[in-house]
């Protein structure tokens, strides 16, 4: 079946970043709801840039070990919002909201992917990562051969993405969509335009090589 892989550009904290994803072609935006990132936002911002986003194009809402009141407050000011759990998140406390959610793992020797899937199963896809000490990414990329064929749900593809390996992941993973944060900002938590351009045209070639 020919399909594209869709794109998530995640960690945006301005309107110029929102802007400069959608018009990229990104299929998704990430808003980071956990305080101690240098990435994260607040509600209002997330709102206000929530009602800027075309038709198809899915507000992504990050957290990690939040409380509910916290998610709460992120769906009532982004009712359309995806929710992305990055950290300790048990089945129930991702499933209590009735909403599809990703559920975001770290990848290493023995990681299964179908034992996530029996854990989760009602998560939407599972978002693969880098081990990182603490919580959210790392921007390093991990070994994508730990990745076993075996996955039944959607895979996101993400840790240390960029525009010059992203099409070795995709055509080493075959994922449903990949994540980029840290691979399209020219400075720490500064996201760069030309880079997010770069990232998705990327992208969309190596689709078109498959």
């Amino acid at each position: 079946m020919n399909r594209r892989t869709r794109i998530k550009i995640c960690g945006l904290r301005t309107e110029t970043d929102v802007d400069a994803a959608v018009w990229a072609g990104a299929d998704a935006v990430g808003f980071v709801f956990y305080a101690p990132s240098v990435r994260a936002v607040t509600l209002d911002q997330a709102r206000r840039w929530a009602e800027r986003l075309p038709p198809f194009v899915t507000p992504v809402g990050l957290f990690v070990n939040a409380n509910p009141a916290e998610i709460e407050a992120a769906l009532r000011a982004v009712p359309q919002l995806l929710l992305q759990f990055h950290g300790d998140e048990a089945p129930a406390d991702c499933e209590r909201w009735g909403r599809p959610y990703l559920r975001a793992l770290a990848v290493q020797a023995g990681t299964r992917l179908v034992d996530w899937e029996d854990r989760f199963p009602r998560a939407q896809a599972l978002l693969v990562d880098a081990p990182v000490e603490g919580y959210g990414g790392g921007g390093k990329v991990f070994d994508w051969s730990l990745l076993a064929p075996n996955a039944t749900r959607p895979v996101v593809l993400s840790g240390g993405l960029n525009a010059a390996n992203v099409g070795d992941g995709i055509r080493r993973v075959r994922p449903w969509a990949v994540d980029v944060s840290s691979g399209v900002e020219s400075s720490r938590g500064v996201k760069d335009p030309d880079l997010i351009h770069a990232f998705c045209a990327a992208v969309r070639a190596a689709d078109a090589a498959l």
